[in-house]
């Protein structure tokens, strides 16, 4: 049973990241990576805002029951997309002072969207 409850929580992630991309679309951004790894870290979707990139954490629930998704993102979380964000920024020969950038987190919860905008 484990192996099941992983599953379907993978797939709904997937649901809520998809969910989220084409919000992010409809509202004008452009997505510019989906999963973005840096070793054992990963940004669930960078995107740019106008000369912005965005770096942002999707988390879906099918409740909130056990709280809103966006609390799910604690300091731990936080610090770990940004050392992934550097790397992206580094990679893509980005200036980690010059670059102007923001960590949004998307919360889908019992299928209600919210996009929280510089949320840490």
């Amino acid at each position: 049973m484990y192996g099941e409850d992983k599953r379907l929580n993978h797939e709904k992630g997937e649901r809520g990241e998809e969910l989220a991309a084409a919000y992010l679309r409809g509202c004008g951004y452009t997505i510019l990576s989906r999963h973005y790894r840096f070793h054992r870290r990963e940004i669930d979707i960078v995107a740019r805002e106008g000369g912005c990139y965005v770096f942002i954490e999707v988390k879906a629930r099918s409740s909130t029951f056990f709280g809103y998704g966006y609390q799910a993102v604690d300091r731990t979380k936080q610090r770990s997309i940004r050392m992934a964000a550097e790397d992206y920024l580094l990679r893509h020969q980005l200036s980690l002072y010059e670059t102007p950038c923001r960590f949004d987190i998307i919360s889908v919860d019992g299928g209600t969207l919210r996009h929280y905008k510089n949320a840490f």
